[in-house]
């Protein structure tokens, strides 16, 4: 697992998420100018009790606020997919 997987996951555990799969799919965005400044492209699948009667907006906007600093730095891009226990 690389750092930054290792801090995204670190800086979610304050969602109390049950299950975290975060995937770097930076290698297929070579070239891409995110890419270039150093920021990779991730795609996430959380799965949180604190997610029960959230909207996808707030879901996010959650996710966003425990991320912080690693938007703006080590993450360019984020595909999200959030959901709560009982959606499954």
């Amino acid at each position: 697992m690389n750092d930054t997987i290792a801090e995204i996951k670190s800086r979610l555990a304050v969602l109390a998420p049950e299950n975290i799969e975060i995937v770097d799919e930076s290698a297929q965005h070579a070239g891409h100018a995110g890419a270039r400044s150093g920021g990779g492209h991730y795609q996430l699948t959380i799965i949180a009790p604190t997610f029960q009667g959230q909207n996808i907006v707030a879901r996010h906007r959650a996710i966003y606020q425990a991320l912080g600093d690693l938007m703006q730095t080590r993450v360019h891009a984020l595909s999200i997919t959030a959901y709560s226990p009982e959606e499954l």
